[in-house]
C-alpha cells in the first residue's frame, strides 16, 4: 500500500516537473517609439498561417519613455514570431490608409521589415527553447 502511494506521489512529481521544463518565459523590450502617447499592442504568433491574422497571445502595455516591456509566460518550446503597433490615437486599432498602408508605427521580430506587403514571418521568427529568453524590437 505504501509502494504504491510513493509510486503515484513519484509519477505526479515527475509529471509536473518535465511539464514546467518544457514551457518558458519571454521577455520582449522594446525602443524607439515616438511618443509616449497611446498604447502598444504586442501579439506573439505561434505558427506561420496565423502570422498577423490570429495571435496565440496578446498584450497591451503603456510607453515610458519610448519603450515597453512585454512578458509572455508558460509559453511552450518552439517558434515563433512578434507583431507590435503602437497604436497613437488610442482607439485600439492599427489606422490604415485606403491601400491597407498601416498609418500608424509597428514593428516585428528580428526587426522584419514591410516589402510590397506586410512582414513575412519566415523574417519575423525566432526559436524559443530557453527559459527567460528576451528579445529587443525596434522601432
Amino acid at each position: 500500500m505504501i509502494f504504491k502511494k510513493l509510486s503515484i506521489i513519484i509519477i505526479v512529481f515527475t509529471s509536473v516537473v518535465s511539464w514546467s521544463q518544457s514551457t518558458v518565459n519571454l521577455k520582449v523590450y522594446i525602443e524607439g517609439l515616438n511618443s509616449d502617447e497611446g498604447k502598444l499592442f504586442v501579439a506573439i504568433y505561434d505558427h506561420r498561417d496565423d502570422f498577423l491574422k490570429n495571435p496565440y497571445q496578446g498584450e497591451i502595455t503603456e510607453i515610458i519613455n519610448g519603450k515597453a516591456i512585454v512578458e509572455f509566460f508558460q509559453l511552450p518550446k518552439g517558434t515563433y514570431a512578434i507583431s507590435s503597433f503602437h497604436d497613437e490615437n488610442n482607439n485600439g486599432l492599427l489606422d490604415k490608409n485606403y491601400f491597407g498602408i498601416p498609418k500608424e508605427p509597428n514593428a516585428c521580430s528580428n526587426n522584419a521589415k514591410s516589402r510590397f506587403g506586410p512582414p513575412k514571418y519566415t523574417d519575423a521568427k525566432f526559436n524559443l527553447e530557453k527559459d527567460d529568453t528576451s528579445i529587443k524590437i525596434l522601432y
